[in-house]
């Protein structure tokens, strides 16, 4: 949304601009809270990464804490530019999360091994390719959301067959938040000319961020869980300092 002091980054050329006054709080950030709400997401997900590597989780859960890292700053960068260049920072980065997602939640069960990841990574490296010449709008969304639906009966799967109550209470918190942040999203979207002669704006964009931090974190605990349950590793969650829940695994000693 224009408005606000002068731009460092120059006339704005992505295809999106939320309903945030550009330029208000700095000349170098154009969506101030729709670029800081993305720093949770980065710090659960580095602390997701760090429990991953520090009990040798396998190497798709480190990889995907990664990708929600490298997701998050990306949005960063996007919303504190607003350039059509670093949009794809942005979007790109979403569609190889839920690719990786649907490899996490599909691959035990899928009997030609290499099949799925070629396939998935041929399918976002087109992607990239094809969204670095063309201007997805609508397109990009509705593709997002189809990748997004793809994941939920697996997830759902996965649910019912869990006996944990701790572990089936972040698949519940994973929904709640994502229904909550796409909520948001669309308040965001939707009444932006209403919200805009509002006092305060409640920053329902920022706030989809914030919720897809904790909706991340959410989704990787539950995962993790699961795929230890497959293992047989024997998890159970616990928390860090009484407050941060993770997954923690006892390995059998072949392993």
């Amino acid at each position: 949304m224009a408005d606000g002091i002068s731009s460092f980054w120059g006339p704005v050329t992505s295809t999106t601009d939320c309903c945030e006054k550009n330029y208000v709080h700095s000349s170098y950030i154009a969506e101030f809270f729709n670029t800081i709400s993305n720093i949770p997401s980065i710090l659960f997900a580095l602390i997701g990464l760090i429990n991953a590597l520090r009990q040798r989780f396998e190497k798709r859960f480190w990889v995907l804490h990664l990708s929600n890292m490298i997701l998050a700053i990306g949005s960063m960068i996007f919303h504190a530019t607003l350039q059509r260049v670093q949009q794809q920072s942005d979007e790109t980065p979403m569609v190889w999360e839920m690719l990786l997602y649907m490899y996490i939640l599909y691959s035990p069960d899928w009997h030609y091994r290499s099949t799925m990841p070629t396939f998935l990574f041929l399918y976002g490296a087109v992607f990239a390719a094809v969204h670095s010449v063309v201007r997805f709008k609508i397109g990009f969304k509705l593709h997002y959301v189809l990748l997004c639906l793809l994941c939920i009966p697996r997830m759902y799967k996965y649910y019912i067959y869990t006996k944990d109550s701790s572990a089936k209470r972040f698949a519940r918190l994973y929904v709640a938040s994502l229904f909550i942040g796409s909520l948001c999203w669309l308040f965001d979207r939707i009444f932006c000319e209403e919200i805009t002669r509002w006092w305060i704006n409640p920053q329902g964009h920022a706030l989809w961020h914030l919720l897809m931090g904790f909706n991340s974190y959410f989704a990787n605990t539950f995962l993790m869980f699961c795929r230890s349950e497959q293992r047989g590793w024997a998890p159970k969650i616990v928390y860090f300092l009484g407050i941060l829940p993770y997954v923690k695994i006892e390995k059998p000693k072949d392993q």
